[in-house]
């Protein structure tokens, strides 16, 4: 039994091959959650906290799918395409929800201690979570640290967990209220998000035209039988332009709506207040 994904030589089948490493990290965070919502119940908005609850529990169950039997397996040593999947829902999509689903007491208890605080408003600095972001981008798709780290799990194991906290790096100024930033409007979140299509546009074009495999892990791969590893490196970089710029643009049009109506009171509806964790704004 395998505890992480890695490439390995044996053929492709369909028999269930869970992943140990995943299982236990799954637990932990949501071990991890229910402790930190035991600890809301007192709060007076814990109302609003268990309404968006469901959205950690959903990026709990897409993080455990990306990373465990089959799509973990099949992204770990045989498609390219299953990688950039894998990346876009490891890297943006859970990130992104459990951010959306931790509960007020977990922000409120980061507002109370200075020296972390000082800490999370340098690395999530807008400059610094983009350029971290691009950069764990730049470097987890580079061929030589594919071919190289996803040899071994634990390789395997360091790029996940580079993608996940690079993910929760970029999207925390958009999404979390702590620490404040007042100088960080609609407007310029929009224009974040917008500059990080830029370089993941770029690398994408690179695997779409590519005369040759890029990854000599995918090229060399035992087959699975579905796709050549010219047209599998083709899907990869379309879902990387394609998917991304998807999540991406759908939480700018979010912003852009929720800027427009506070802009223009007069096309509210009344309904009830938003609550204050969420996509800022």
């Amino acid at each position: 039994m395998r505890w992480w994904c890695s490439a390995q030589s044996i053929a492709w089948d369909w028999t269930w091959r869970p992943y140990v490493g995943v299982w236990i990290l799954i637990v932990l965070m949501a071990a991890g959650y229910l402790l930190l919502s035991r600890a809301d119940r007192t709060d007076p908005d814990s109302g609003a906290n268990h309404g968006r609850g469901w959205l950690f529990w959903l990026a709990l169950f897409l993080l455990w799918a990306a990373l465990d039997w089959p799509l973990g397996a099949l992204g770990g040593g045989y498609l390219a395409s299953a990688h950039m999947l894998h990346f876009l829902l490891v890297g943006l999509v859970a990130p992104l929800l459990l951010e959306l689903g931790l509960p007020t007491s977990a922000f409120a208890r980061l507002a109370r201690r200075p020296i972390l605080l000082r800490v999370l408003r340098f690395l999530t600095n807008p400059l610094m979570a983009l350029a971290i972001f691009n950069a764990v981008l730049v470097i987890t798709h580079h061929p030589r640290v594919v071919d190289g780290w996803m040899a071994t799990q634990l390789g395997s194991f360091g790029i996940d967990a580079l993608w996940f906290t690079a993910g929760v790096v970029f999207w925390w100024p958009v999404v979390c209220p702590v620490p404040a930033r007042p100088r960080f409007p609609d407007l310029a979140r929009m224009g974040y998000l917008f500059g990080n299509t830029i370089i993941a546009g770029f690398l994408a074009l690179i695997l779409v035209f590519a005369d040759l495999p890029v990854y000599g892990i995918y090229e060399l791969a035992p087959p699975t039988g579905w796709l050549s590893s010219r047209e599998d490196q083709q899907i990869a970089g379309m879902l990387m332009k394609v998917g991304g710029a998807l999540i991406l643009w759908t939480v700018m049009s979010v912003i852009f709506f929720r800027w427009y109506r506070r802009e223009n009171p007069e096309s509210q509806v009344a309904g009830p207040p938003p609550s204050h964790a969420g996509v800022q704004g």
